[in-house]
């Protein structure tokens, strides 16, 4: 199965582009205002017009309020929940959603599956204590089981230079990058991009030939 691709954090209108035409599945646009990528509503109105149809629009929220949500909701296809959400906060906008857990060493990711059993998946991120995300750190990949009961993102500190040992290990469903394409915190690399993306279909490749 092909691993699925988010290009994360994007600001600018030239880093949508370069994504899109470097073959990413989805974007993902930060609107909690703690984040160095956060836009405000205009600003993801006016990203979010630039991109074509079958490329999934993400917006990322950090218990954020319900008017606030739903405002984006318009120019979203997706919301991916941060902070400490519980399911039926997650489900009251009728939209697809993800929920993004934190790898703690005391996380059990079966509760958490079972609990929110309506997201369409589970955003696996690196924990640092009092940050939501976007820590540029990875995990210990092996604590990612293989029979979750929902498709897993992997996130957290991937980059050009390990997703394809990422994504032979783990056989994600996904995988969401922000900073590790980045020149600057919101300002992506075109190189970086189109390198992680080749990364991801070299692992999907020598997955299938195995």
């Amino acid at each position: 199965m092909r691993t699925r691709i988010k290009i994360c954090g994007l600001t600018r209108e030239a880093d949508v582009d370069a994504a899109v035409a470097a073959g990413a599945d989805a974007l993902g646009f930060v609107m909690w205002p703690g984040s160095k990528r956060a836009l405000t509503p205009e600003r993801l109105a006016q990203l979010s017009a630039r991109v074509p149809p079958f490329v999934t629009r993400v917006g990322l929220f950090v218990d954020q309020t319900p008017d606030l949500i739903a405002g984006c909701a318009p120019w979203l296809d997706m919301l991916q929940f941060h902070g400490e959400e519980p399911p039926e906060a997650c489900e009251i906008y009728g939209m697809s959603w993800l929920k993004a857990l934190r790898m703690r060493d005391d996380i059990d990711l079966y509760e958490q599956a079972r609990r929110y059993y309506q997201a369409r998946g589970l955003l696996l991120d690196a924990y640092r204590p009092g940050v939501p995300g976007g820590t540029g750190e990875t995990f210990d990949w092996s604590r990612v089981p293989k029979d979750l009961a929902l498709p897993i993102i992997l996130a957290g500190g991937l980059t050009p230079d390990n997703i394809v040992r990422a994504v032979d290990q783990v056989s994600p469903h996904g995988v969401d990058v922000s900073g590790g394409v980045e020149a600057a915190a919101g300002g992506k690399d075109h190189d970086l991009i189109k390198a992680f993306i080749d990364g991801v279909q070299t692992a999907d490749v020598a997955s299938a030939l195995r």
